[in-house]
């Protein structure tokens, strides 16, 4: 037995490399590319430590280049998940009993991998299969995972610390229990570190794990299970499971064991799923704990006294980085009329200079999307956009699928402030601009806050500080994460917790103690030195 206190390192945020020409960083990366598109990747399941393969294959393709396949994966199926949900119940005593630094140093110890062994291999295959530019893997697949392997063992070592008080012959401690039951992992194409994270927060604090990733998405949730491995995390914690979400879904959410979700995805396969738990809520072993991150219908807002030149900067990078598919991307834009004209035309300007194409090219700023469904979708919201009479497209609206999923930057203004493109989420490259008259400004700040049904992420842009006073407070509830002078998007683990409320999910702050919260149930423990020995009290005798 460790006859110490264990003390985790004071985290730190991953340095960001900047691949620029002649660095070291750039050559590894580009070797590692090269050696992804050469290598056809036979993806497993992997249930109880062990690779799966059934056969029943699906394709792992570049988006930007949908005719190169990068490999297959195995698909899983209902006798898998059923398989996975024994590994994860036959795992559960000892990792849940295992020592919490010992948990710890397995985290710890994938972050270091990652950072360093595995980390233009991970790079690589987002970059790839998820069409992103290095820049967005970088900050993504190896910095912020790196972080939140890091912090939330800082974070878990908070929580074990909240202990209560205790009187004069008493002595009150807590223990922070994993859950009842296994946690289900959903997990979204467009992060490799919230795929990583979903699955590994709960893990962090005793759970085990069944993780569905993304079907677009599968390549690098495969290499974050085998730097877990080879971190030394135990067989059966984490149980990974591609496969269609009607396919996976089903079993899972109908197993009396369920003990949580852990989700992060579109709004109504969110609601969806609340409503299977609910519908039939008594058959569970416990109450699930139901954790999620879905839409946002992100916000700028911009007063007559905004640096413009910040103001511009941020609708470009929060709009059209990793082509609009973030839940914080900036999604709608609200500018004075005072300043409408000249935003407008640098606006226009910098949008119409964007490169776009195969993410391999570094000197591109945007990749494709994801896949033929988000294609079809986002085309459909630029298709309304053309033939709406309250909308103009100001710059992009192109399409052409024919080699990859490419969709234009596109800047549509509307002329009604509670359009589709103003109110629905679209999850592209498309930013729609209401213009409003500057001497509205309050009453403006007001509509922003009651247009959408989303409250994820938004920023205000003004340098006079009692109008940075008044969007702090009337947008108060229309945005977990609020950015003053700076774009919606790009949270950092440990300085931005991240979440929303409203429509986009129940904010329980990934990147925080609040998160690791929901994957512990407390039990009190009160243990009384010399205990009475008498029934009889004092009150009770008559002198």
């Amino acid at each position: 037995m460790f006859n110490g206190i264990f003390k985790v390192p004071q985290p730190a945020n991953e340095p960001i490399f900047d691949y620029a020409p002649g660095t070291p960083s750039r050559a590894a990366l580009k070797s590692a590319l090269q050696q992804a598109l050469h290598d056809q990747a036979d993806v497993p399941m992997i249930i109880a430590g062990k690779e799966g393969r059934n056969g029943k294959l699906a394709d792992l393709i570049c988006p930007h280049d949908h005719r190169h396949l990068l490999g297959r994966h195995h698909l899983g199926s209902p006798q898998y998940i059923e398989n996975a949900i024994a590994a994860a119940n036959d795992a559960k005593a000892d990792w849940g009993r295992m020592p919490w630094d010992s948990r710890a140093i397995v985290f710890l110890k994938a972050a270091d991998l990652l950072a360093g062994k595995y980390r233009q291999t991970l790079n690589a295959a987002t970059m790839l299969n998820m069409s992103k530019t290095p820049h967005q893997a970088e900050i993504d697949a190896a910095c912020e995972l790196a972080d939140f392997w890091r912090f939330n063992t800082h974070f878990m070592e908070m929580v074990y610390g909240d202990q209560p008080f205790s009187s004069e012959g008493v002595l009150n401690y807590m223990e922070h229990r994993p859950l009842d039951g296994f946690v289900l992992a959903i997990s979204p194409f467009n992060f490799t570190s919230i795929a990583g994270n979903l699955p590994t927060a709960p893990a962090l604090m005793g759970n085990t794990v069944v993780w569905k990733p993304a079907s677009s998405a599968v390549l690098p949730a495969y290499i974050i299970m085998k730097i877990l491995m080879e971190a030394g995390l135990p067989p059966g914690v984490i149980n990974l499971v591609p496969g269609p979400g009607s396919v996976i879904g089903p079993p899972a959410l109908d197993h009396t064991d369920l003990g949580g979700i852990h989700f992060t995805g579109s709004t109504h396969v969110f609601s969806t799923i609340w409503l299977a738990i609910g519908s039939d809520i008594r058959k569970y072993i416990c109450y699930p704990r139901i954790v999620g991150e879905t839409g946002g219908k992100d916000f700028v807002f911009a007063h007559a006294s905004a640096d413009q030149d910040a103001l511009i900067t941020a609708l470009v990078r929060g709009a059209f980085e990793y082509q609009g598919q973030k839940c914080s991307a900036a999604s709608r834009a609200y500018i004075p009329d005072s300043i409408w004209p000249s935003v407008k035309q640098r606006l226009l300007d910098e949008v119409a200079s964007i490169r776009m194409g195969d993410v391999t090219d570094f000197r591109n700023f945007m990749g494709a999307v994801i896949d033929q469904k988000a294609f079809s979708e986002i085309s459909a919201y630029i298709d309304h956009a053309r033939n709406s009479p309250d909308l103009d497209i100001l710059v992009g609206g192109g399409v052409d699928d024919s080699a990859g999923y490419f969709i234009e930057p596109t800047v549509v203004l509307s002329k009604q402030p509670r359009s589709r493109p103003m109110v629905e989420e679209i999850f592209g490259p498309v930013l729609t601009v209401y213009v409003y008259p500057e001497a509205e400004y309050d009453d403006t700040l007001t509509l922003c806050d009651q247009t959408s049904p989303y409250a994820l992420t938004g920023a205000i842009f003004a340098l006079e500080r009692s109008a940075i006073v008044k969007a702090t407070d009337t947008l108060r509830h229309a945005a977990g994460n609020f950015y003053i002078n700076d774009k919606p998007t790009g949270a950092v683990v440990g300085q931005q917790p991240f979440g929303g409320s409203r429509a986009s999910g129940t904010n329980d702050k990934a990147g925080s103690w609040l998160n690791l919260e929901r994957w512990v149930t407390p039990r009190t423990i009160k243990e009384t030195f010399l205990p009475p020995t008498s029934v009889a009290y004092p009150y009770m005798s008559e002198a």
